[in-house]
């Protein structure tokens, strides 16, 4: 007879790691002991590593920050620039201080309005990538703190708290507040942690967070103008969100089609008859004077296309609609002054097709241009204030049409009146040339007035440009 017998068995999870979501985990945690039903367990013959402990507690900030002593016993970077967090809540606030006789650590100040967390990082030059990252991010009614690294365009790598102390948080108006102390120098560090004592481009930037884990800024992050010894003596750093590349980008694309393209367009329109008599350089003035402005066009667009690639080192793959909107101006601008360097002669009987043609590739370009203007203030590389842009932009298309349908007005009139008179009729006139004269004038008024309005339209998105 066969007798059975019952080992009993046991399986032992040394340690084992629980994560409820990105932020909110547990490693090392002991393992439970599975064993057979009624058998009684022993205890694990090996020894159980302790749950690894977080190297620093956040406490919560007594008030907010603010910006006095900016210059004398600390250094501030401040967008919108003399902003108090203190006051303003939607003040961008990053204060160092060197702490010790022997400055051997700094205290960082961070504040900003976010709605998933506000960061800062050390930079040696101005783009992206190899920058150490310090970052406070908004995870319910809750504030982590932690270092990273970005080896590129990526999201940060090596989160941790390692090296920091003195942590501390505040959550109020919709800005996150944080404080943190680091040592100048952090040996022993994987990946290493740039040292204190050198200088660097200071980068500050928000964006969105989903369960602590950060996402994508939404716009171009705060650089500093130059580069900060950060333990250094006080000062009070200037910071720009606009690439210089990108601002005259927007600049060179707004002149050319707010002003130079608009009014060429308009010389073309409606002032073929004036100046019967007159010319200048062997053409006529209104001839001249589009060709001028819209040859300045063309170049003016030409260049801004170009300055995007340069900056970029490519194709923006995060633009949308816009580069693609920029690349049919710029072909559309090309194919302009080719058809009218091939033009037929005025007595060709092909020559109306030309000035169709002609008409409408300028209308389309002029379209897509202001199309293109719209989407181009809304570029994560050179955001404009909004809804602030948009309405200047809608001020300038209409004041564009209003001058353009009052003089369209004015040309049916005329061109009505002209050929329904009789010759006794305009014999009646006392003076002819005097009301040319008159009508001429008026003429030019309105074309000053086009000009000027759409001048200071210009500037003020210019303004708004180089205040970025």
């Amino acid at each position: 007879m066969t007798e059975y017998v019952t080992i009993p068995v046991y399986v032992y999870f040394s340690s084992v790691s629980v994560v409820a979501h990105y932020s909110v985990f547990w490693v090392k945690l002991p393992g439970p002991v599975i064993y057979q039903h009624g058998v009684t367990p022993h205890p694990p013959q090996s020894d159980t590593p302790p749950p690894v402990q977080p190297t620093t507690t956040p406490t919560i900030l007594p008030g907010p920050f603010t910006s006095d002593g900016c210059g004398q016993s600390k250094s501030c970077l401040l967008d919108p620039p003399g902003c108090d967090p203190k006051e303003e809540p939607h003040c961008f606030f990053l204060s160092m201080t060197t702490e010790g006789p022997d400055k051997t650590s700094v205290i960082f100040e961070l504040s900003g309005p976010a709605e998933g967390y506000i960061a800062f990082a050390l930079s040696w030059d101005t783009w992206m990538g190899n920058d150490d990252v310090y970052m406070c991010v908004k995870d319910g009614d809750r504030v982590s703190v932690s270092a990273a690294f970005v080896s590129g365009r990526t999201h940060p790598e090596h989160q941790s708290q390692v090296g920091l102390s003195s942590v501390s948080w505040r959550l109020a108006d919709g800005a996150i507040q944080c404080k943190l102390s680091r040592p100048v120098k952090l040996v022993n560090q994987e990946p290493a942690r740039y040292d204190l004592d050198h200088d660097y481009f200071l980068f500050l930037t928000s964006g969105h967070a989903q369960y602590g884990k950060v996402w994508k800024h939404s716009h171009q992050p705060l650089i500093s103008t130059h580069r900060k010894h950060i333990t250094g003596p006080p000062e009070i750093l200037r910071g720009s969100r606009g690439p210089i590349m990108m601002k005259m980008h927007g600049a060179l694309m707004l002149l050319a089609w707010m002003l130079t393209g608009s009014v060429g367009t308009v010389i073309a329109s409606f002032y073929k008859p004036d100046w019967p008599n007159q010319t200048l350089l062997g053409q006529k003035i209104w001839f001249q004077v589009h060709r001028g402005l819209m040859v300045l066009t063309v170049t003016l667009t030409i260049v801004a296309f170009c300055l995007p690639f340069f900056y970029r080192k490519g194709w923006s793959k995060h633009a949308g609609v816009h580069p693609y909107l920029g690349c049919c101006v710029l072909t559309l601008s090309l194919i302009q002054p080719t058809m009218a360097a091939i033009r037929p002669s005025p007595d060709s009987h092909r020559r109306y097709l030309f000035n169709w043609a002609h008409w409408g590739v300028g209308s389309v370009t002029e379209i897509m241009a202001v199309a293109a203007m719209f989407l181009g203030t809304r570029q994560s590389s050179l955001l404009l204030p909004q809804p602030w842009a948009t309405h200047v932009l809608i001020g300038y298309v209409t004041w564009l049409a209003s001058f353009r349908f009052l003089l369209l007005m004015h040309k049916h009139l005329y061109s009505k009146k002209t050929v329904s008179g009789s010759d006794d009729q305009q014999a009646i006139l006392s003076d002819q040339s005097e009301h040319r004269h008159w009508e001429f004038l008026i003429k030019s008024l309105i074309l000053t007035a086009l000009a000027l309005g759409s001048s200071g339209l210009l500037v003020a998105l210019l303004s708004a440009v180089a205040e970025i």
